[in-house]
Formats: C-alpha cells, structure tokens, sequence
C-alpha cells in the first residue's frame, strides 16, 4: 500500500528539509538534524515529575530522565531507549514519548541517555544500558517503582539494546523483565532480505543510512557476530522475556524485526508482533505528527498493562 496521507506528507517535509541522506550529513550534521526533529512533535502530556538525574555507570555518571505519572508508589516502570544508530538521538527527542507511554500505561519511565558512537564504540552503549537496568533493579523505590515489573523497550538501536540487555539479564540471572518493547529493532547486520531490497531508499533512514550507523558503532568485522550487537546470533533465545515487536511497512530493516520476532515463537518465547502499514523508520517517536503513532502508543501502553499485570517477579 502507499505510504499513508499523514505520512507522505511528512516524508516529502523531510526530503525538503533533508539535503541529503543521513549518512552524507555527518555525525555533527545528523546530530543537528535529530535535534530539530525531536523538536516537531506536540506539547507532550503533563506529568506529576519529571526528574533529571545521573546514575552510576561503568564509565561514570549515566544520565537519565524519570517520569512518574503520579505520586504513588511501587509503579511498574519501564526503561527506555532511544533510537539514533547508536550514533544521534538524545533524551529530548524521546520526550513527548515517554511522558505518553509514562501516561497511557501509568508507568514510571527511565529514559537513558547512553554512550554514543563513534566517540564510545560496542560495546559502550549495551554495557550503559545493563547497568542501568541493574540499577532500576536495585533502586526502585526511589523512584516510586516496583522492582518486581520491570519492561525495557526502545526503538531502532534502542530496540536493538532491549533485546541485547534481555539476553545478558537471562544470561547472567540478573534483573527480570516483565517485557522487551521492540520498535523497529536493529537485530542484525545488513542481512539482505525483502525489505532491505524493497525500501533501500527509504524515508528518514536508507539501507547506506544502516550501514553507515553500523559502521559508527562496531569496532571491527568480529563484533557483527557478537550477540550484544546482534541479538540474532544469540545461540539460543529460549528463555527470554515476553516481546511486542512493532515494525513499519516503508523500513529497510522491518524483515530484522519480524524475523527476530519469529526466532522468539520458536524458541518458546511468547510474542505479538505487529507491522504498521504506510509508515516508514521512526514514525513510533513522532508523537501528534501521524495517525499510526497514535495507534503505536496505544497498542503499547496496552502491552505494557498486560505485561506489569501478570504474576509479578522476586523484587
């Protein structure tokens, strides 16, 4: 199908706006530009706080970003993860979402403002990220949260961290997680299947977009088989926690999710998975700009319920 009415209007702004592909920007260049776009969505929903704060990583201080919806205590909470390529995105530009998903499923949200590439190559982000989960894990109440329902979710590269800090929590008995959000995950590199073909030139992110983001990030060829990076070459992925995989129609990389997402069923694991006609990469952050995000941010909000409503895990 086309894209949707809301949706190429957006995309014939960007190509306007863009003056070239993402990876002809540069790092500095495609910084800006995410800036700017985070900067497009409507007035996010109000909220009882909104606290900035930094926590303790393994390379110093992480910051992040906490939204409580309200004053009680002992809240599910979900940890978040920007996308960017591991490369751009910033706190800001996941804040209409968070403070939404923060309402709609009356959770706290951490949003987590991990290293970037190229400055801070794999596995610098993944190793940021674990800690903060394990930090969630064992700080909860100060936050208002309750240890025992747990989610991590993100979008592009930060669905790409969720599965990759789902795989080490399991591996390393740590944290439960009630949830793994993937939106759009980077699961694998650069695997030619139907999508990749099909949308290689894309809206917002192209198939050299992908690559160029890859290339940001990995240290050496070795590291694309690495399931910190690639989830998809875990050996096994039995085990893990329950997953809602969205994916967009208009996307390079839409097989990798849905693929991961088949990989999960087979491996026992229990999964919805849901593609979003006439959307391309990054629609879920756009927030009051397209119908399907409004759809997205429901169907997750309702996930999430579902998930912190099931039996609850050992604080």
């Amino acid at each position: 199908m086309p894209l949707d009415p809301d949706a190429q209007a957006l995309a014939e702004a960007l190509d306007a706006l863009l003056p070239g592909p993402l990876h002809s920007l540069g790092v500095d260049g495609a910084r800006a530009l995410a800036e700017q776009l985070g900067e497009q969505s409507t007035p996010p929903p109000p909220l009882h706080l909104v606290e900035q704060r930094t926590i303790p990583g393994p390379a110093g201080e992480i910051p992040v970003r906490v939204y409580r919806p309200s004053p009680e205590t002992d809240l599910p909470v979900l940890l978040y993860f920007h996308g960017g390529g591991w490369t751009i995105g910033t706190l800001d530009g996941v804040e209409g979402l968070c403070r939404t998903l923060s309402e709609k499923a009356h959770c706290v949200v951490v949003s987590v403002d991990y290293r970037l590439a190229p400055e801070h190559k794999f596995p610098a982000a993944v190793e940021d990220c674990y800690a903060a989960l394990e930090w969630v894990a064992a700080h909860a109440g100060e936050i208002g949260a309750d240890a025992g329902r747990i989610a991590v979710g993100g979008d592009s590269a930060g669905g790409n961290l969720s599965a990759s800090i789902s795989i080490l929590a399991r591996d390393r008995n740590g944290p439960q997680i009630a949830l793994q959000l993937l939106v759009y995950p980077a699961t694998e590199y650069a695997v030619e299947r139907a999508s990749w073909r099909e949308h290689a030139t894309a809206s917002l992110l192209t198939a050299e977009d992908v690559l160029w983001f890859w290339g940001h990030y990995l240290r050496d060829e070795a590291d694309r088989s690495d399931p910190r990076a690639t989830p998809s070459n875990a050996p096994s992925l039995a085990g893990l926690p329950p997953a809602f995989v969205l994916t967009a129609e208009y996307d390079p990389i839409r097989d990798d999710g849905e693929q991961y997402a088949q990989r999960l069923r087979e491996a026992g694991v229990p999964v919805i998975a849901k593609r979003y006609p006439g959307v391309f990469h990054g629609f879920f952050t756009m927030v009051g700009l397209l119908g399907k995000t409004k759809e997205a941010l429901e169907d997750a909000a309702a996930q999430l319920n579902d998930a912190f409503a099931r039996p609850r895990a050992e604080g």
